[in-house]
């Protein structure tokens, strides 16, 4: 057979259209030193800050130090299958993590993975783990209630749709009880909650979820867990994966809440990597830069305005005093972040007064503005009140007898006291919060033995279900005591005191 060259040329030519380059190039590094969750590599002279990085054996990493002889990496998997002298490869991708709807109702440890045992997680989209905050331009003032359920915080230091409300106070004193019941008060409020558990024990991330599970607030929670048994690098990225998941929800017009459970622990897990990796220690060897790692972080809490869809996003942040010193570095720097505080008392929660918070030293910065009118109309000077009667009690300890108005000054104070204490996992709907504390401030407890009180909220909540619903649903749609709505709640229960 006769070979033609030109039939040969154009052979040549249609494989030669035809042909992919196959050659891909990756810049890859060495590892030099590898141990407690952190890896020097040698040779990654373009790596970015906060770049994903591939070790061996499925382990990744991130950019943390960028040096001139070496970048130095956080690792978050086994780093005990790595050695030195091991290939590391770039990714090109800035550090994220999955978000979106198919994350809700999952445990996921700070890399999005799932921990709950459910099977992979349904989504195919990814943010950044860390952003820039919206700016001031893009944003609106806090006016929109984000109701805890919980009287005492409710009526006095109300939290608001994108505030930064700092919950602060020693270990077993009542934190994780308040961010818990905020969450499962958010149940038909259509608002997104992410619990992120840092540095806590496996067993208190499993009964937080269980609690969540049985009061039905799993379907609209996402739980982050980096436990006190992972290694340094998961706890400190925990926080801004769960900030990044609701932050989602933030950018799609609705309304999420991050608790950050704790920051305190975060901090140092901050801390153990910084020094690690040889950053200069500041005070108490925290780096420098230990301020701004919660800012960022915080700053990210805001209410969007209506251009930008209207979206929010409130942060809880939990930070752990020792021995009730806010005046420690971690505490005054998230005060200082933060749009306020509720300061949780040891004495308190021993005396029976649960949640223990010390009115006189919790403040919200948003004040009045984030509560419905009907509130603020009930509860405008319960705050004087009680600071009143706390100074009061204090001094009738020293005093022998005491005037008409100071003793049933301290008896209306008792009674109050006694009002807001309340029950753990049991929120109240704010026109509930509304009646009892309204029944509280107008005298119609005063003739009752404070250990008949609870009783009596009981039984009048039972009643004005039964006999007067509309009083509650006047106060849930109209958010405003006018002259009407208040008669008709003196007159029920004046008439729930007269059937006892």
């Amino acid at each position: 057979m006769a070979l033609r060259p030109e039939e040969i040329t154009r052979v040549i030519q249609e494989q030669l259209e035809g042909f992919q380059p196959q050659l891909q190039l990756k810049e890859v590094g060495y590892i030099l030193q590898v141990g407690d969750g952190i890896a020097r590599i040698y040779g990654l002279e373009n790596a970015m800050a906060g770049e994903l990085l591939e070790f061996p054996h499925g382990v990744f990493g991130m950019v943390f130090n960028l040096e001139q002889e070496n970048v130095g990496s956080v690792l978050f998997g086994d780093e005990t299958k790595l050695h030195e002298g091991d290939e590391v490869k770039r990714t090109g991708r800035i550090m994220e993590v999955p978000v979106g709807e198919g994350m809700l109702g999952r445990v996921v440890n700070p890399l999005g993975q799932p921990l709950d045992g459910k099977g992979p997680i349904k989504t195919e989209k990814f943010c950044p783990l860390e952003v820039i905050a919206p700016g001031v331009v893009e944003r609106q003032p806090v006016k929109e209630p984000l109701q805890t359920g919980i009287k005492a915080i409710d009526a006095m230091i109300p939290i608001g749709r994108g505030q930064r409300e700092l919950i602060i106070g020693d270990r077993q004193t009542g934190k994780t009880a308040i961010a818990l019941d905020t969450i499962i008060n958010q149940k038909g409020q259509n608002v997104i909650c992410v619990y992120v558990a840092v540095g806590q024990k496996q067993s208190t991330v499993a009964r937080v979820v269980k609690t969540l599970e049985d009061h039905g607030a799993m379907e609209y929670s996402i739980v982050v867990s980096a436990t006190a048994s992972d290694p340094a690098p998961l706890q400190y990225i925990a926080p801004y994966a769960g900030c990044s998941m609701a932050e989602d929800f933030l950018w799609n017009k609705k309304h999420a809440l991050c608790v950050y459970d704790d920051l305190s622990k975060h901090a140092q897990a901050y801390r153990q990597l910084s020094l690690l990796l040889r950053r200069p220690p500041g005070r108490e060897a925290y780096p420098g830069d230990v301020f701004y790692l919660h800012s960022r972080l915080l700053e990210r809490a805001c209410k969007l305005n209506d251009q930008h869809g209207g979206g929010s996003l409130t942060a809880l942040p939990i930070i752990e005093t020792q021995a009730g010193d806010v005046s420690g570095y971690i505490p005054t720097n998230v005060i200082s972040i933060t749009d306020g505080q509720i300061y949780l008392e040891s004495n308190l929660f021993y005396a029976g007064i649960r949640p223990a918070v010390n009115v006189g030293l919790s403040v919200s910065r948003v004040g009045g503005n984030a509560q419905i009118r009907a509130m603020r109309q009930v509860a405008g000077k319960l705050r004087l009140d009680l600071a009143q009667y706390n100074e009061l009690a204090a001094f009738a300890q020293f005093a022998q007898d005491l005037d008409k108005v100071s003793r049933d000054q301290l008896a209306r104070g008792q009674r109050m006291v006694e009002i807001l204490k309340q029950d753990q996992y049991k929120p109240l709907p704010v026109e509930k919060q509304v009646m009892m504390i309204f029944a509280g401030t107008n005298g119609y407890v005063d003739d009752l033995s404070v250990d008949a009180i609870r009783k009596f909220e009981e039984g009048l909540f039972a009643f004005m279900e039964k006999n007067h619903p509309e009083i509650a649903q006047d106060i849930r749609e109209k958010k405003i005591m006018d002259d009407t709505l208040r008669q008709k709640l003196d007159q029920a229960i004046k008439e729930f005191k007269a059937s006892k």
